[in-house]
């Protein structure tokens, strides 16, 4: 062998040992697991909550990418996937509900220690709820109010929405639907019934002639919700009180009906707690109307946070005392 192809022969054989002595360390390095974090756990807190990284990262004052690094570094640690995609975000697997349990251990043995330290219960905090919007406005603002004046360190965001209750992880820490809730890995309570009843302003009442049976209703237009966007079982049954009428103003917001309804576009099947507020609308054949309910539901996850759970108490709160304004009373 020549001395040129002698070098080459031992370059390549060099080569080739150095790619295997990299190959074993890079795969120790992978055998071996990350050290667990407390701050990863309290990351995969944030996005088992919300279901959204980039949800976690506003919480946390983090970044997004900071966020799925620290997920990472945790799923290496504990062997496994703490978190699936979901239909409506990120869902905790089983090796991810275990240690989601275990970083509300440490969040919960922090707030012991604020409370030893202060002498009071400090609560902070994002909570994140769905509801209505009659219930928002009237029922669910005061309830914040309420808590923030116990803790002004708790925030509330509201999105309005008709909807039946959701399946799966959505980002909300409470959801406020009409109509019992089927959902799995939630707690679902019964809040307060309330009432629907036929109401006309007084204009309209004295430009057409005032129904005094269900049958002179066929000659009025209604105003209501959107049919064909109607997803809440109950309210569509309530529809089914005067499928005589036709339709006039329809519209997905409820406030909307409210004021078509006063703006004299015919007769609204309203709630009762909403339209008695206004002394330019009476009510038509209160024999005629439906009681539906408003449930919560809250993910148990969500429900063990203390400032959670003090939003749920004020709302129960204020809707046990609107009980007859709910009903019609």
């Amino acid at each position: 062998m020549r001395v040129t192809q002698l070098s080459e022969y031992w370059i390549a054989k060099r080569a080739h040992a150095m790619t295997e002595t990299s190959d074993r360390i890079c795969n120790s390095a992978d055998m071996a697991p990350d050290k667990l974090s407390s701050d990863d756990l309290l990351v995969l807190l944030a996005v088992g909550r919300s279901g959204r990284f980039t949800a976690a990262a506003d919480v946390l004052g983090l970044n997004h990418t900071t966020v799925a690094r620290r997920i990472d570094s945790l799923e290496r640690a504990v062997g496994g996937r703490v978190l699936a995609r979901g239909a409506a975000g990120w869902e905790l697997t089983d090796r991810g509900r275990q240690a989601f349990a275990a970083a509300e251990q440490i969040e919960s043995a922090v707030r012991r220690l604020e409370t030893d330290i202060e002498g009071s219960p400090t609560l902070s905090g994002v909570v994140r709820m769905s509801a209505t919007d009659g219930f928002s406005a009237y029922l669910a603002a005061p309830s914040v109010v309420a808590v923030r004046r116990r803790h002004p360190g708790v925030s509330v965001e509201i999105v309005t929405a008709t909807r039946i209750a959701s399946q799966h992880r959505t980002g909300l820490d409470i959801e406020v639907v009409v109509g019992e809730p089927h959902v799995h890995r939630a707690e679902a309570i019964p809040l307060a019934d309330y009432r629907l009843g036929l109401y006309a302003s007084r204009t309209y009442l004295a430009e057409n002639p005032t129904p005094t049976s269900a049958d002179d209703l066929t000659t009025h237009p209604l105003i209501y919700f959107v049919d064909a966007m109607l997803a809440v079982d109950d309210l569509d049954l309530a529809r089914t009180l005067v499928p005589q009428m036709a339709e006039s103003v329809t519209s997905t917001n409820v406030f909307v009906h409210v004021e078509a309804t006063r703006a004299h576009a015919g007769i609204g099947l309203l709630p009762c707690y909403m339209a008695d507020r206004h002394d330019d609308l009476v009510r038509v054949l209160p024999s005629v109307g439906a009681q539906l309910t408003y449930w919560l539901v809250t993910r148990t996850a969500s429900f063990r946070r203390p400032e959670v759970a003090a939003v749920v108490d004020a709302i129960r709160d204020v809707v046990a005392d609107h009980e007859e304004e709910l009903l019609g009373h």
